[in-house]
Order: C-alpha cells, then structure tokens, then sequence
C-alpha cells in the first residue's frame, strides 16, 4: 500500500471562515433580486423553527431550502455569484481562521472547503482565497437543463460529508493523521474526528463540550 504523503487543511464555511450562515444571507439576496418569494421566506423560517427543536431534521431543513431551485437555471445564478460574494460574505470572513489559512498555504498543505453550501457560490470564494478543492453541495439539473430542486447524490451534510471527503482523502493520498480540520458545530464532529488535529472555531455549545473533553484547540473569529 503506498504510504500517504499529503497534508490538508480543511475547512468547514458557514460560520467558520465566514463568521455568518451563507444561506441565510443568500436568501436575503435572492430576495433582493426579486427571486424569492414571501411564501417561500414563511415555509424556511417554520422549518428553521422546527429544526431548532429537533422536530425535523438538518437533512430535511436543507432538502426544504434546496427546493427553491426547481425548474430554474443554473446559469442565472453563476451570474451573480461574484457579486453574492464580494458584497455579501467576503466582509464577513473571519480574520484569525484567514490567518490560519494563510499558515496552510506557507507550509504547501492541501487546502479544501468542506461545506453543505452550494457549489455556484462557493467557487468564487475558493478562487478569491486561493482553495484549490471543495467538497459541497451540488444541484441537479433534468434532461432540460432546469434544476430539479435536488442535490446530486445528496446535500452535503451528515455522513454523506464525511463520505466525500473520504474520497478526496484517497483521490490526493491525504496523510489524516497529520492534517488539519476546522469547524464549529456538532455536524463537524465527523470531519474533525477523521484529522490528528482538529481546531474547533466560535463553537456551538455542543462542540464546546466535546471540544473540552478531547482537548481540542478553540479558536474565535478575532
């Protein structure tokens, strides 16, 4: 068996190298264009409610807020992509995990995104900030070009994440042991699990705890 060799970094989006949840603010985008429904807006906030209540699962909370897509274009929304970022997320980043990257790519490691969000709006961001991998959600798209209002496979969260990564891992000979993950909810457990050594950023007080019990560095957005 060929021994691995590379070092990554990974890295989880919302909340971690953005200080935000990109969907929320790219809700509020769509809706600024005039490409969101009031309607729509209702159905999302009932199932972040009933999300935070664990009546519904995130698996369903993002099923619900992938549905939006279906029967629109996929090109409609790369068209905005750049702006969406520059303007909406990028002021958002946050410093001391920037900086952290910045130490990645001075030691060559492999640098990935690993993220429920949705590719369109991601690759503008790994472009900007010199990522050369990401492991996210993609759309479906029919036999007419349309979006379906599905992922591909599925939305990049839970174990299919993980699953994903894995693949990665075994495309570029990943050495897990001596790579690194960053992420700051209980959904990254997993990922920071697969690392020798995981940093947990501005966590959820659920990671928090884990975090503690295992030793794992913490780390704020400042």
């Amino acid at each position: 068996m060929q021994p691995k060799s590379n070092i990554a970094a990974f890295f989880d989006f919302d909340e971690t190298l953005v200080s935000v949840n990109s969907s929320k603010i790219g809700f509020k985008w769509l809706y600024e264009h005039g490409m969101l429904s009031k309607i729509f807006i209702l159905k999302v906030m009932i199932a972040v409610f009933l999300n935070r209540r664990n009546i519904i699962s995130e698996k369903r909370m993002a099923d619900i807020m992938i549905s939006f897509y279906k029967n629109r274009k996929l090109a409609d929304f790369k068209a905005g992509a750049d702006e969406f970022y520059f303007d909406y997320l990028k002021p958002h980043l946050a410093p001391r995990v920037i900086d952290k990257l910045g130490f990645h790519k001075k030691k060559g490691h492999i640098l990935v995104i690993v993220s429920g969000s949705i590719r369109y709006y991601l690759e503008p961001a790994a472009k900007d900030l010199g990522i050369q991998h990401l492991v996210c959600t993609d759309l479906e798209e029919n036999s007419h070009g349309l979006l379906t209002g599905k992922a591909i496979g599925q939305v990049c969260i839970g174990n299919y994440k993980k699953e994903l990564t894995l693949k990665l891992v075994d495309e570029l000979n990943i050495d897990l042991e001596n790579s690194y993950a960053y992420g700051d909810n209980q959904a990254d457990i997993p990922l920071l699990k697969m690392v020798g050594n995981p940093v947990v950023v501005e966590p959820t007080p659920t990671l928090k705890k884990v975090a503690q019990k295992y030793n794992w560095p913490i780390l704020n957005y400042n």
